[in-house]
């Protein structure tokens, strides 16, 4: 069983920075990709940002320039680096990782709050 464990939110004034940690049981070089969602009150889930295996990135309109997705393969662990935050930016954040066999496969963590104030 895969688990994913998310860490680093909290309550940060506009402006502000943080960095969220996804902490996974197993190599991340196993998945196809993991990426970063969040999902706001009364609204949608939202994918943020996206890295492959290879290292290739995708990022939200929203968040771009303001947020960096990054991993490192010998901690098995995935950063979301969030600089410039706005209230917007107010929402669960969680981790998911896709593992593809002769199937595919989704993970998530259970997420992390990132709250951030006017």
């Amino acid at each position: 069983q895969v688990q994913l464990v998310e860490s680093g939110g909290g309550l940060v004034q506009a402006g502000g920075s943080l960095r969220l940690s996804c902490a996974v049981s197993r190599s991340i070089l196993s998945f196809l990709a993991m990426a970063w969602y969040r999902q706001a009150p009364g609204k949608q889930r939202e994918e943020v940002a996206g890295i492959t295996s290879g290292g290739s990135t995708n990022y939200a309109d929203s968040v771009k320039g303001r947020f960096t997705i990054s991993k490192d393969d010998a901690k098995n662990t995935v950063y979301l680096e969030m600089n410039n935050l706005k209230p917007e930016d107010t929402a669960v954040y969680s981790c998911q990782a896709v593992l593809f066999t002769t199937q595919r496969f989704t993970y998530w963590g259970r997420g992390t709050q990132v709250t951030v104030s006017s």
